[in-house]
């Protein structure tokens, strides 16, 4: 089968996903991608740009598989010579209808946020089948969808959240996870310090006030622990960064983007647990990858996480709130006895490896 993916946002995870997705199936995948840069200007004008490389292409495809950054409908009515006929799925990394807005934000602050919630809404009703990334990222779009309509005047067409209900289905995310198993080391073995991690990207939704000011506390009860920073950094980061930087400058090992995966590979086999303070996670990529390493991570007990989990094992994991520093401080001083633990096969279940072979199905049986 031939499959043309559209992917307006093409970099970090949207990237990643996309060309695993080419590289491990055994359907034929052709990407048609924008620069991953100006994610408003791209839900606004990307599937202009893309329509046009659709209808550039000298043979139609099988199916169109495109992501939630793309307005469908736009697209769609661009291309309706050549697509009109073709089972179009859509794969939905995020939506802005519960994706939590930057309180500076000027789009907010005006209330035009709205529109992009639009697009998700009309992109999932013009799609033949949608795929979420996490049960919790479906259900949190449909339960969203009543409240997000009725604040229109009239003609709210809610019969619409039942068939987009219907056309959903959860198809977890992919990741290349077997390349980090040639930069695995026992380095972290050589420390008597645990070594905290941060991998997200640098900015507010991922909470990273909590983060560090829980080690801050950790600092002044003098619980010795090592730091490593990690995580795509914006123009403008969350002032919590620099103030940290200068704080925990003992405890720091490394700090800020590893330019090669080698180099992020090579520090996730050294650290030893990730704390995760995050407000939003659809699936949480960054999360899978440490514990992949055999890193233990403490996580909020809400979003996506506990479902990579096994049920016996949430206790182990999972925390609720106002938790967090005690559990974090209970794990660094039992760090020898974490370092023995093979977090890996929890986990393993998201490679490429597993999953290629449902992925494929589920696209064939698109129509």
């Amino acid at each position: 089968m031939n499959i043309t993916l559209l992917e307006p946002f093409f970099s970090g995870s949207h990237q990643q996903w996309a060309e695993g997705l080419q590289k491990h199936s055994n359907h034929k995948v052709n990407i048609l991608s924008l620069p991953g840069r100006h994610w408003k200007w791209r839900m606004h004008g990307g599937a202009v740009s893309l329509a046009k490389q659709f209808n550039e292409l000298d043979k139609a495809p099988d199916l169109i598989l495109a992501t939630s950054m793309l307005d469908l409908t736009t697209f769609l009515a661009l291309t309706r010579e050549k697509s009109a006929k073709i089972p179009v799925a859509m794969y939905f990394h995020e939506n802005q209808l519960t994706y939590p807005w930057s309180p500076q934000d000027r789009d907010k602050k005006k209330k035009r946020d709205n529109h992009y919630s639009f697009i998700n809404y009309t992109s999932a009703l013009a799609a033949d089948k949608i795929f979420f990334n996490s049960e919790y990222h479906k259900e949190s779009f449909l339960e969203a969808l009543p409240k997000f309509l009725k604040q229109f005047p009239d003609k709210r067409e809610k019969e619409n959240i039942e068939l987009i209900k219907a056309k959903s289905e959860v198809l977890h995310l992919g990741l290349d996870l077997a390349r980090f198993d040639e930069f695995r080391s026992s380095d972290k073995e050589k420390q008597s310090a645990a070594t905290i991690l941060w991998n997200h990207r640098w900015e507010y939704d991922k909470n990273p006030e909590e983060f560090f000011e829980t080690l801050f506390d950790l600092k002044e009860k003098d619980i010795a622990f090592n730091l490593v920073v990690l995580g795509e950094q914006n123009d403008v980061n969350p002032p919590i960064f620099d103030e940290a930087k200068e704080k925990l400058k003992d405890e720091i090992l490394h700090w800020g983007y590893a330019e090669t995966f080698e180099e992020y590979a090579r520090w996730l086999w050294r650290v030893d647990i990730l704390p995760v303070t995050s407000n939003q996670d659809f699936f949480g990529g960054s999360v899978i990858e440490a514990m992949y390493c055999d890193c233990f991570s403490l996580l909020p007990n809400r979003l996506a996480y506990p479902e990579h989990l096994p049920e016996e094992l949430d206790r182990e994991f999972l925390y609720e709130e106002g938790e967090l520093e005690a559990r974090l401080e209970t794990a660094i001083e039992n760090v020898m006895g974490i370092r023995l633990v093979d977090y890996q096969s929890i986990v393993k279940k998201y490679d490429w490896g597993e999953l290629i072979g449902k992925y494929d199905r589920e696209l064939e049986s698109v129509s």
